[in-house]
């Protein structure tokens, strides 16, 4: 088997890497799928040290550095270039009076500009300075070279190597190359649990409804998608209370708990729902899957998130601690199984190519703690997670669950705007409702 070692050779696409080239080929001069963060610090004693943390950072993240290019056949390639990391940029907006505002313009119009990436860097670092250790970090990347997960590494990394250049401490081990995560997935595909992934991944895109398939390049991405975004901090303690007495982490509550809501009340522009000759009502939902515990992927900034789909089968006369013990079951079988890629699934499903799944539903729980950078405040700024295909709900919080909040989005085209007000209000009633206790036993149609 090849493994790829060093840098400067071309290496092929990993099959979401794939997804995201015919992305970009089919939306020629449109910023589609730009990823972006702003670390926002406050108290930063030594400027110098986060400017060296953050080059630290770039020289450790190989897909900072990634090229792209087409070979002799037309395929797309890739190989690292030492001389494409980008250099830290340094602005001084301190003599501003809109400093901050302004900072954020110019993220958002760096975002918001198309990226060629047979032509351009996809990657861009910058460190704004708005007043006397008041500073932001803008991170930029592009989805085909890393995910959201990715962007916390990146983060997390520096946020040690500024600490260790403070206090004189070892940083920690560095981030792995990129050829380590490529290296695994290629013995994974090779593997006896690749056919057993597959055969399983079979059986469950067997049910009924079928999945919605969309033609790649039709995507009419809204200029600007339906949002709602709600505190949950206050079901803090009731979703521990609650995940602790149905034997399940509070995220994997969430999730389950966002998919049986999606399931009894998406209309159907967004979803694919089928009701039975018992009224029980069918839908699969997508989740992203992180794809990384027990792999060399826990230490690479890379492209690694999968999205798989979740059969929701529900009678609204069962007892909700029936329907999320049942969907717990489906979700662990899902991570059982959750490294084979969703581009294989959608081959083995007989897709014709230039054709994906419509990945909506989408629930997202993000349960991950920010970079903390010492002696800071420290606040992250999504400006840019890239586009959703419908309906998409995300959660964020750290891993204890403080500071939970809900995001709601959706593409009016398939939700009109009053529908999509009273979903996103209804939301959150149920997610109260069904953390109460005594709801356990009750119908899931009195959560309603």
């Amino acid at each position: 088997m090849t493994h790829h070692h060093a840098e400067g050779l071309w290496m092929p696409l990993t099959l979401a890497q794939l997804d995201f080239w015919e992305e970009f080929r089919f939306h020629p001069g449109e910023a589609v799928s730009t990823v972006a963060h702003a670390v926002e610090l406050r108290g930063v004693a030594d400027p110098p040290a986060l400017a060296r943390a953050i080059e630290g950072t770039i020289a450790e993240t190989d897909i900072m550095a990634l090229r792209f290019g087409l070979g002799a056949d037309g395929q797309p390639a890739q190989r690292i270039e030492p001389q494409r990391r980008p250099m830290l940029r340094q602005i001084d907006l301190s003599q501003r009076p809109d400093a901050r505002d302004h900072a954020f313009a110019l993220m958002r119009a760096d975002v918001d500009a198309a990226l060629d990436l047979l032509e351009q860097p996809i990657a861009a670092q910058w460190l704004i300075r708005l007043a006397e250790g008041h500073y932001l970090w803008f991170n930029r990347g592009h989805h085909i070279a890393l995910d959201g997960y990715a962007m916390t590494l990146i983060e997390q990394r520096c946020a040690r190597l500024y600490a260790a250049a403070l206090d004189g401490k070892d940083p920690g081990p560095a981030l792995r190359p990129f050829a380590a995560y490529l290296n695994e997935e290629l013995d994974y595909r090779a593997s006896p649990r690749h056919a057993a992934d597959g055969r399983h991944w079979a059986g469950v895109l067997a049910a009924e409804p079928p999945p919605k398939v969309l033609r790649k390049g039709s995507e009419n991405y809204p200029a600007e998608a339906l949002a709602a975004a709600h505190d949950l901090s206050g079901l803090r303690d009731a979703l521990l209370r609650q995940a602790q007495a149905v034997g399940m982490g509070w995220p994997d509550l969430l999730t389950v708990l966002c998919s049986a809501w999606a399931a009894l009340h998406l209309p159907d522009g967004s979803a694919e729902r089928l009701r039975d000759a018992q009224d029980r009502v069918s839908m699969p939902v997508w989740l992203p899957y992180m794809s990384r515990m027990g792999s060399v992927a826990v230490s690479v900034p890379a492209l690694v998130v999968n999205i798989l789909p979740l059969d929701v089968t529900l009678d609204e006369s069962e007892p909700l601690a029936e329907a999320l013990a049942r969907l717990g079951t489906r979700l662990h079988k899902l991570r059982r199984h959750g490294r084979y890629r969703i581009e294989q699934i959608a081959e083995d499903y007989g897709m014709e190519p230039r054709s994906r799944f419509f990945f909506s539903p989408l629930i997202n729980v993000l349960p991950f703690d920010e970079a903390r950078f010492a002696g800071c405040d420290t606040t992250r700024h999504v400006l840019s997670n890239g586009p959703g295909d419908g309906f998409n709900i995300t959660i964020r919080s750290d891993s204890g669950a403080r500071g939970l909040e809900l995001l709601v989005e959706a593409d009016p085209t398939l939700t009109p705007p009053g529908d999509f007000a009273r979903l996103a209000g209804a939301l959150p009633r149920f997610l109260a409702a069904a953390l109460a206790p005594e709801n356990l036993s009750r119908p899931l149609s009195a959560l309603a």
